[in-house]
C-alpha cells in the first residue's frame, strides 16, 4: 500500500471519527497548507494534521514521522513543523483502528519520530501514551478559545 493511501485512508478515519463527535470538518483544496483538516467545535476553528504510523519491526511500536515531508522528482525533503502550523496532530493505527491526538506543542517536541507503544510488556507507560484517544483535548481547546472570544 502506498503512503499517499495510508495517509488518504488515516484522514477519512479521522474526518468519520470527528463526525460522530458531532463536529463539522472541513477539508482544503490541495496539499500544499501545513494542516490536513480543519475542525468546527462548537463554533471554534481548529487545525489538524494528520499521520498514519507503521509497525516499526525492530522496536515492535508503531512510529509515526512528526516532520513535514516534500517530495519532487529527486528527492524526499524533511523539516520540522512549528506551533503555527496546525493546532493538533492526530495520529491514526490503521492495524487497530486507533487515534492518538496530540496538540502541536508536544507533537513537536518529539525528535524525528514518536513511537506508539500497544504493549502491555513496558515497566513504564511512555509520554505518548497520555495522547491515546484524547479527544477530549480538542474540545478542551475548543471551549476555552470560545470563552475568550466571548
Amino acid at each position: 500500500m502506498s503512503t499517499k493511501l495510508k495517509g488518504d485512508i488515516a484522514e477519512q478515519a479521522t474526518i468519520l471519527h470527528a463526525l460522530k463527535l458531532g463536529w463539522g470538518v472541513l477539508k482544503p483544496l490541495g496539499d500544499r497548507l501545513s494542516y490536513d483538516l480543519v475542525f468546527d467545535v462548537e463554533g471554534v476553528l481548529l487545525k489538524v494534521q494528520v499521520k498514519s504510523s507503521w509497525f516499526g519491526e525492530k522496536t515492535g511500536n508503531y512510529v509515526v514521522d512528526n516532520r513535514r515531508t516534500r517530495t519532487n522528482r529527486r528527492n524526499i525533503v524533511r523539516s520540522p513543523y512549528s506551533e503555527n502550523d496546525f493546532d493538533f496532530a492526530v495520529a491514526y493505527i490503521e492495524e487497530l483502528d486507533l487515534f492518538y491526538v496530540f496538540p502541536v506543542d508536544v507533537f513537536i517536541s518529539y525528535g524525528s519520530e514518536i513511537h506508539l507503544v500497544e504493549t502491555d510488556k513496558r515497566q513504564r507507560k511512555p509520554r505518548s501514551s497520555d495522547y491515546r484517544e484524547a479527544w477530549h483535548l480538542i474540545l478542551q481547546k475548543g471551549a476555552a478559545q470560545k470563552e475568550t472570544s466571548a
